[in-house]
């Protein structure tokens, strides 16, 4: 019951915020419910299966989901669409917000069925989750700044984490990801399917390929390209 009902809850939460998008006319508002979603299916969870390893998920997807919430609605707030949404202004209702209702489903996998006791993969999926939100907080907070001073205006971020990788906020998410799925491990390796769906998302579909395409042919970003690593950080090339 809990694949169906989790289902029935994210298509419920992703519908009533495709009416807010209507009444907003901007669909990239679902980058904004995109944290807070995760929130709520832990907590849903949590009510029909208490246990230690869910309390302490829904700690640190509350952490990550509120802060990556706020920061995207102020970073969106007053300002033009984001350019990926403008072509999915046609039939958005199933193009976005179910799209990324069922990647949220796949990615919860690891917290809805969560299994066995505390062991020592729990205690290093925490860490692992540590690590991730200080790169993707990090990384944003100093982009930021960086876009907030009016001398970086059409320049390419290239400092603080930025220095060691091109997308460290991104790595820092699909970290996070990681985190959970080894906090949530018991027996059930086949809920790997979460981390590895937003690995692949970010990886392949609509984080690192779209950032890159969207700076291709700008001198100072081809320069940076050739010496920061695309993805993991590492110590930049001469």
């Amino acid at each position: 019951m809990v694949f169906l009902n989790s289902a029935i809850l994210i298509w419920i939460y992703m519908t009533v915020w495709y009416l807010v998008s209507i009444v907003k006319k901007r669909n990239d508002i679902v980058d904004t419910a995109w944290g807070i979603g995760f929130i709520f299916v832990t907590i849903f969870n949590l009510i029909f299966s208490p246990g230690i390893k869910l309390i302490i998920s829904l700690v640190l997807i509350l952490v990550w989901g509120t802060r990556l919430a706020f920061h995207i609605y102020n970073r969106n707030n007053n300002k033009k669409e984001d350019y990926r949404y403008e072509q999915w202004k046609n039939n958005a209702y199933l193009k976005v917000f179910i799209t990324q209702g069922f990647f949220m489903w796949l990615i919860c996998w690891p917290i809805l069925f969560s299994s066995g006791s505390f062991n020592l993969f729990n205690y290093l999926g925490i860490m692992i989750w540590i690590i991730g939100f200080y790169f993707e907080a990090t990384a944003d907070t100093q982009l930021k700044e960086f876009i907030r001073n009016p001398e970086n205006k059409g320049r390419i971020m290239q400092g603080g984490l930025w220095a060691y990788s091109r997308h460290p906020n991104y790595f820092g998410e699909v970290t996070m990801w990681w985190g959970i799925w080894l906090l949530n491990f018991g027996s059930n390796w086949w809920t790997m399917v979460g981390p590895l769906t937003i690995t692949f998302l970010i990886l392949k579909v609509s984080g690192v390929p779209l950032l890159e395409k969207k700076y291709e042919g700008n001198k100072e970003f081809e320069d940076y390209k050739k010496r920061v690593s695309v993805f993991i950080p590492w110590w930049s090339k001469k």
